[in-house]
């Protein structure tokens, strides 16, 4: 098994919108170019951060085939399939394989609260619809349930599954179970990316990425390279970097950063997010700016 199977930099990126709310793909793209020239190695379209709850099928595969022809072949894609309609979960990813994904993103049945052998059927149903490898997606605190050890494990004998995006914020947890099933780890939490680096994990997707993946990277790189006080340091000084952007939905502040950078022209969101008041972008970009980024 690749130890790294989707790269170690992964930025859930946000989808730009015009001011109507249509999907911007030009935006888009030079949005997904900025990414991967600062240091994310890979993409995540269409997750919670892309506003997937509100983008339809036909504009999650314009997307996908806009950012594919702008990084080229060489940049890993991974599309979201996150939906507690498992026949509406595998359709995505279906389309995601039918349209230049490497990969796809899972997601736990939210709301529904389903059993945990309901779990495993769902996540076989998404599984066994194309021959992408599969990032797991754990995040309780959305889905209202958590994957349990015993689905875990089940989960780790389907060969296409090879990792897992884990956003429960218990780390030690997390070791026991990269030990026992042998699956590349990724945080699915900013704050709490060294300490899963710590305990084993091979890389994270991030959000805080929009504005910080050099950092984030070279944090990573410190780590591996036994520069522990390096990787620490860099590390502190990122907490007021995520406290910004966690202050309020990721996906509206990330949208405001890359605002800010002038990389996207618009803040606009879908309903029910909305885009940041001027106040909230004043707050947001002056905190980043305290924090040494740079657009």
């Amino acid at each position: 098994m690749n130890p790294r199977p989707f790269g170690t930099v992964l930025t859930a990126m946000v989808t730009p919108m015009h001011e109507g709310g249509a999907v911007d793909l030009a935006a888009s793209q030079r949005l997904a170019k900025y990414l991967v020239s600062r240091g994310s190695d890979g993409l995540v379209l269409s997750g919670t951060t892309g506003e997937a709850p509100t983008t339809h099928s036909p504009e999650k595969v314009d997307l996908l085939r806009a950012v594919r022809e702008a990084v080229g072949p060489d940049v890993t894609i991974l599309t979201g399939a996150g939906s507690n309609d498992t026949a509406h979960a595998v359709r995505m990813a279906e389309q995601g394989a039918e349209n230049g994904a490497d990969g796809i993103l899972a997601l736990t049945p939210y709301y529904s609260k389903p059993t945990q052998p309901g779990i495993v059927a769902h996540f076989r149903a998404i599984v066994g619809a194309t021959s992408l490898p599969v990032l797991v997606y754990d995040i309780p605190g959305r889905t209202g349930v958590a994957i349990g050890d015993w689905a875990y494990d089940e989960l780790a004998a389907m060969s296409r599954i090879v990792a897992v995006k884990d956003a429960t914020g218990d780390v030690a947890t997390a070791k026991a179970r990269m030990e026992r099933t042998g699956l590349a780890w990724y945080s699915g939490d900013d704050p709490l990316t060294l300490d899963f680096l710590r305990a084993g994990a091979v890389g994270v997707v991030s959000v805080s990425s929009h504005i910080a993946s050099r950092e984030i990277a070279a944090m990573i790189a410190a780590f591996e390279a036994d520069d522990t006080a390096e990787a620490e340091r860099i590390h502190e000084a990122l907490l007021p970097v995520h406290a910004a952007v966690f202050n309020g939905p990721g996906a509206t502040n990330a949208k405001s950063a890359m605002h800010w950078a002038g990389v996207i022209p618009s803040r606009a969101m879908r309903l029910p997010l909305l885009p940041a008041s001027d106040a909230e972008y004043g707050a947001l970009t002056a905190a980043l700016e305290a924090a040494g980024m740079t657009r």
